[in-house]
Formats: C-alpha cells, sequence, structure tokens
C-alpha cells in the first residue's frame, strides 16, 4: 500500500523551533530527520485526516522532523511489517500494543530501547499494570504508551431490578462479589430468565470475557507473574469452571462467540454480557447507548471477585522504535514520541484514539462526557497483562476448545489440565 505522506509543515510555524525541547527529550528542537511512522488502527489514529493534524501540531514545534504515514490494518499489517523488518525496511515509529511491541518484536531484537523516556515522573503517573506491560523481563522498555481501555461486562439493569437483585451490586464501583452475581442469576432464573448468561466458545472471539470471569471468581490467574508459563489449571479456577457449569441460568454455548453473544444480550434473550467494553456501552446503532434494543437500562460492570479487587483484561496502545541503525531517526522518532505522550497535545493524541489515557494525571479527560467518565472508574482494576506469554497464539485455541469439552460434560481437571499442557507446550517450543 502506497505510504500517505505527510506535507504539514507550514512554513508560517517555522519559528516554533526555538521552543525548548522538554527536559526529558534525548532530542533537541532543531534536529532534521524523515522518519516514517506506521499505525495499526487504533480509533482515530487509523485515519489520515485526523494523524495529520496531529502531526501539524508535531510540526509547529518540530519543523525539521518530517513524518510519513502508513496505515495498517489487522489483517495483513503484520505480514507487511514481518516482511519490512526481514527487508531492511520497518518504519522508524510503530504504534500497537505489548504483545507485539514487547513480546513479539522486542523479543526479536529489533526494537531500539525506550528506556529514557521512562522517567521517574513518567514511572508515577503512568498505571503500573500497563508499565510491566511495556518492558521485557530484563527492564527494557519497548514500547511508551499512550492509550488504554478494559474489557468488562454487563448487565440488563432493568431486569435486575424487577427481580430485586440490585442490592447484590455496588453501582458507584461498578463491582459485586461472587456471592452476589451467583445470587443475581439465580434471581434472574428463578424469574423465568432460562438464559441468564452464556460461556460462549464457538471460537477465540471475545475470549478475554471467558477468561476473565473464570480467574475473577476465586481469585485464580491465567499466567504466571512472570508470564513464562499458564496457570489456568489452578484449584481457583477449577472451581470457577465447575461453579459456572452447576449454575442454573448460564449455559455453555458453543454455537457463539462474543459478538454473537452481544447481539443476544442486546435482542433481550441473555440478561448479562461477558464480551463489553466501553465501545459497546456507547453503542447506538439499534436504540439509545447504554440500552438493550428494547429499552432496557445496561450497566457495564466489573467481573465478580471473592476479594473486592478485580483483575479486567484491557488493551494498551502505544508507540516503539524500530531499530534501523540510524541513531538520528532513532531520536527523532522519540522526539515524536514524547511530544504525542507527554505534552499538551497528549490529550488530544488519546482522544483521537477513542479510548482512556495511561496516565492519573489525565483521568479527568472525559468529565465533560458522563459515560465515558463513568467507564474511567474501571482503568484502575486493569489486571496484569498477560497476553504477552510465549505460545499465546496456541493457548487462545486451546482456551476456547477446553470450554466446549467442559460444556459437553468432560471432568473439568481433566479438560483444564489438558489446556495448560498443550498452552505449556507452546510456550517452552517459542
Amino acid at each position: 500500500s502506497s505510504a500517505a505522506t505527510s506535507t504539514a509543515t507550514a512554513e508560517s510555524t517555522s519559528t516554533a523551533s526555538s521552543e525548548a525541547a522538554p527536559a526529558e527529550s534525548t532530542a533537541d528542537a532543531g534536529q532534521a530527520a524523515d522518519i516514517t511512522l506506521w499505525t495499526y488502527p487504533i480509533g482515530g489514529w487509523g485515519k489520515d485526516e485526523t494523524v495529520q493534524e496531529l502531526i501539524a501540531s508535531f510540526n509547529a514545534k518540530y519543523p525539521d522532523i518530517k513524518v510519513t504515514v502508513e496505515y495498517l490494518d489487522y489483517t495483513n499489517g503484520d505480514d507487511q511489517v514481518n516482511t519490512a523488518i526481514e527487508g531492511g525496511s520497518a518504519p522508524d515509529l510503530i504504534m500497537e500494543g505489548p504483545e507485539r511491541l514487547v513480546a513479539n518484536w522486542g523479543a526479536k531484537g529489533v526494537m531500539a530501547p525506550l528506556n529514557d523516556l521512562w522517567t521517574d515522573d513518567a514511572k508515577k503517573d503512568i498505571y503500573e499494570s500497563v508499565e510491566s506491560a511495556c518492558r521485557n523481563d530484563k527492564g527494557d522498555y519497548y514500547e511508551y504508551p499512550l492509550c488504554m481501555t478494559a474489557h468488562c461486562m454487563a448487565v440488563n439493569m432493568t431486569k435486575v431490578k424487577e427481580v430485586g437483585a440490585d442490592k447484590y451490586i455496588d453501582t458507584d464501583k461498578h463491582t459485586w462479589s461472587t456471592e452476589g452475581f451467583l445470587n443475581t442469576v439465580d434471581a434472574l432464573y428463578n424469574a423465568g430468565y432460562e438464559n441468564v448468561a452464556a460461556i460462549y466458545c464457538s471460537g477465540q472471539g471475545g475470549d478475554q470475557g471467558t477468561r476473565a470471569i473464570i480467574n475473577n471468581m476465586y481469585g485464580g490467574t491465567f499466567t504466571d507473574a512472570a508470564h513464562t508459563k499458564y496457570t489456568a489449571d489452578s484449584a481457583e479456577n477449577v472451581k470457577a469452571i465447575e461453579t459456572l457449569y452447576n449454575q442454573d441460568g448460564i449455559n455453555f454455548d458453543a454455537s457463539i462467540n462474543g459478538g454473537e453473544e452481544i447481539t443476544l444480550f442486546r435482542n433481550g434473550t441473555l440478561q448479562m454480557a461477558f464480551c463489553w467494553n466501553i465501545a459497546q456501552q456507547t453503542n447506538a446503532d439499534n436504540s439509545a447507548a447504554g440500552t438493550t434494543n428494547s429499552g432496557d437500562d445496561i450497566l457495564f460492570m466489573a467481573f465478580p471477585t471473592e476479594s473486592g479487587d478485580p483483575a479486567l483484561c484491557g488493551g494498551i496502545w502505544g508507540f516503539g522504535v524500530f531499530d534501523n541503525g540510524d541513531e538520528n531517526k532513532i531520536a527523532a522518532s522519540k522526539t515524536f514520541i514524547n511530544f504525542m505522550a507527554n505534552s499538551d497535545e497528549t490529550a488530544k493524541a488519546v482522544k483521537t484514539s477513542t479510548y482512556f489515557s495511561v496516565k492519573n494525571s489525565l483521568s479527568d479527560l472525559y468529565k465533560d462526557d458522563e459515560v465515558m467518565n463513568e467507564y474511567q472508574k474501571l482503568m484502575p482494576y486493569l489486571g496484569d497483562y498477560y497476553q504477552v506469554t510465549p505460545g499465546w497464539a496456541e493457548a487462545r485455541t486451546a482456551w476456547w476448545n477446553m470450554l466446549q469439552q467442559v460444556g459437553q460434560g468432560a471432568d473439568v481437571t481433566t479438560a483444564v489440565t489438558e489446556f495448560c499442557n498443550t498452552a505449556n507446550a507452546a510456550a517452552s517450543a517459542s
């Protein structure tokens, strides 16, 4: 695909180069370089119009750094990047998440460390779960993050109130206990709602939801803290899966994935959804945002826990720099990152993504938007970013296969042990 070349270097702004660069930047305003940015479709970062506006602001301060942008998609973006790496023509900058920047290209040794951008002040302001995802086990950072979101679940609050189960929900914090969750399912089932929730498992679509409900209920984990092996066969997780399997109103459904579960939740077939996020909460395709097709209120919720400390799966997006052997281009790329992530333009750069800031100091970014501001309450619940564990692709497939086996009546311990054996064999092979 042809690169969309940035020509946003308005002459009238070239006087701005006398402004001081941020103290922590390794680059200075007078630096000249031509750099390329390849970005995946992260909200408005996939659209040339909005990206060129941000680059124009950057060039007002750094007129001698020319930025050429190429837009990737998720169908063949990885192939394009890998081909470019092999051909010695990798971009200077790339925008995506830690599973690519840290666990893939960073682990292959083709990224430049960004340790100098991670100042003490930066670390203080960025959520700890995000920081740990951006570095490898040796302490090298291959991503500087810009934005994030958390995946959650949702309930039909109109129906929950009708059956008197709203007492189990903290509507301010959007949290509940495992016992409260099970009591809510019982209340809905006893009121005649046969399909309260589904453990969907036709494929990997939306699998963060099934992992999160199972890991959260009794405090289990999906991998070890060092992201070297899969731990889903713990006693806590076995108990969670058995509890879900035995619970009236919760059905293991091998005919649907996460997207199809959302449709069934919106049309009233299901009263809860495990595959939810801010994009779902603000979706107004069929009815007003935050309501089902028939107008019932949807409340987004953290997954239930015994501890009161939910661990949500999330998405993190930011910038990485390929080490193309040109120190000047690496420095210019860091200047670009610093401008987008650590300046007066950062709020706009985050809002362009349609997601939330990774910084505590920008937690009020959406204070004028009631839904976004309320959803911001979930960000501190973001859990360990375990998607960087080796063998990840194989583990995802083995997970829904395991859920299908359980749904067909297989012994839970046997099925989950087999899942871990498969996933860990893939982890040690990679």
